[in-house]
């Protein structure tokens, strides 16, 4: 039952990081290398480089709790 309250406890602490930093940084999701197509019937958005980003920063924050 511990790894249950350490599992909310670090899902907690990303999501208050991912809050500040949207708050942040209000361009993150239009950066660099991100695919926006903006026509009159159709807009699509593929965040590579978000994603890219994002899982860096998880696998760092991850591999600092495991050891």
């Amino acid at each position: 039952m511990q790894d249950i309250g350490k599992i909310f406890a670090l899902l907690g602490i990303i999501f208050l990081i991912l809050g500040l930093l949207f708050n942040i940084m209000p361009n993150w999701p239009r950066i660099p290398g991100d695919i926006y197509i903006d026509r009159p019937n159709i807009k699509i958005y593929i965040p590579f480089t978000s994603a890219i980003i994002a899982s860096v920063i998880l696998i760092l924050i991850l591999n600092f709790f495991k050891k």
